[in-house]
């Protein structure tokens, strides 16, 4: 099969080494891709943004499949556009990426249907939105943009004054452009966090799996939300009981609720959770793989991806067994200095043969220069992805492969999965 891969991230790089694996796959190609897809397919220069070119090249290249990974084309309709042209489509509609791309709407499709997520009230006025905020505490609300704002459009405020800057900067200065034009402030939920991933094809729900990632820049998740910083899975917390909780009350009626608004849900689901005293509570969806989840999540899947990407873009997925490995992974970011700020790029990198010996090194801001050097274009630039027998053993492996990694302001947190390490 020939395959085209959306997208130029880590997440993507990871994607295109899982497909690259299959049987089936005779020619992988990657729009546009970084230094490390380079290595297991072929990049195309091809914009993610442009949807007419991705729909023609797809169409002259006679390819059987096009996974689309990125969240903008998935809800700016890239999917159905491929769909339209006859092309056989990894990803789900725009009308049912609205679970992502607005989390208005999200929120008031689990309220219709009776899944757990925190009270949370629209607005769109910041005079209406800060006399709402009277009657809270300081530290009570979680402020979030309503529409995509790569990873970044929620901001948790200790204060009043850092509650009000947030309301401010997004509904009257437009932080985050039409994304923040209205706003969610939700109820702030305390717990561990999660990241729970499964593949659905309508009603359909595959096994699931838990992973846990690190949004802030700093050590002790502290300073900026970013795309992210590293995971770990599966988490110390999860067990069978939560899990079939996970399942029962969030996965299945989200997807059953989908199909009931007439926005079928085809591709993976992705359920940032908090879990409560009361239970596990959604914090949001989203409509495709996380990042820089991914990164544990292929090398965990013991199945065929393409064999489940293709059962799902063809309504078959209940044909396909998806397993997943319960075998402790850690992924650990390197980012340039000044992420998730401005950052200089262009510097050369050095030691990526040095850490595969400690786990598999996933690009993300890559490129190389004529010269066949391999340098930093991008904030995230790499990270390594490490298994064990147990999470000290992953977490380990990871630390020792990111250590021989070496570029000019190169930066990352030295705690990841550390929570989960038990002496």
């Amino acid at each position: 099969m020939k395959v085209l891969l959306i997208g130029s991230g880590g997440r993507e790089h990871a994607m295109a080494w899982k497909l690259a694996q299959s049987s089936k796959i005779t020619e992988l190609l990657i729009a546009p891709g970084n230094a490390g897809t380079a290595e297991v397919g072929t990049n195309v220069n091809i914009c993610v943004d442009d949807h007419a070119d991705i729909v023609k090249f797809a169409k002259n290249e006679n390819v059987d499949l096009v996974v689309v990974a990125p969240d903008q084309p998935i809800v700016d309709g890239l999917c159905d556009q491929l769909r339209s042209a006859g092309i056989t489509t990894f990803g789900p509609s725009a009308a049912a990426a609205r679970i992502e791309g607005s989390k208005i709407w999200s929120d008031e499709l689990m309220t219709k249907y009776g899944i757990p997520t925190a009270e949370s009230v629209a607005f769109n006025n910041s005079g209406a939105a800060m006399e709402y905020c009277r009657s809270k505490s300081a530290g009570s609300l979680v402020v979030k943009a309503d529409g995509l704002a790569a990873g970044k459009g929620v901001i948790l405020p200790e204060t009043d004054d850092d509650l009000a800057s947030a309301i401010v900067g997004m509904l009257d200065n437009g932080a985050f452009g039409k994304s923040s034009s209205s706003i969610l402030l939700a109820e702030r939920m305390t717990g561990p966090e999660a990241s729970i991933f499964a593949f659905v094809d309508g009603e359909h729900v595959s096994a699931e799996i838990a992973i846990c990632d690190y949004k802030r820049v700093g050590e002790g998740d502290v300073g900026l939300n970013t795309g992210g910083m590293g995971a770990y899975g599966p988490p110390e917390f999860w067990n069978a009981e939560l899990a079939a909780r996970v399942r029962s009350e969030i996965l299945e009626p989200i997807a059953k609720a989908l199909v009931a608004e007439n926005s079928s849900f085809s591709g993976v689901i992705y359920a940032g959770l908090m879990i409560t005293e009361s239970g596990p509570k959604v914090v949001e969806f989203n409509c495709r793989f996380g990042d820089p989840e991914t990164q544990i999540l292929m090398p965990m899947l013991d199945s065929d991806f393409l064999e489940i990407c293709l059962a799902v873009a063809e309504n078959r997925l209940a044909e396909e067994e998806v397993i997943w490995s319960s075998e402790p992974h850690t992924f650990v970011v390197a980012v340039s200095g000044g992420y998730p700020g401005s950052y200089p790029t262009g510097f050369e990198i050095l030691g990526i043969d040095e850490a595969t010996e400690h786990g598999v090194v996933f690009h993300a801001g890559t490129s190389v220069d004529d010269n066949g050097a391999l340098l930093t274009s991008g904030g995230r630039v790499l990270g390594v992805s490490s298994s064990g027998t147990t999470i000290k053993d992953a977490r380990t492996s990871a630390y020792f492969g990111i250590e021989q990694i070496s570029f000019e302001g190169m930066q990352y947190r030295r705690d990841i999965a550390e929570r989960a390490v038990q002496d």
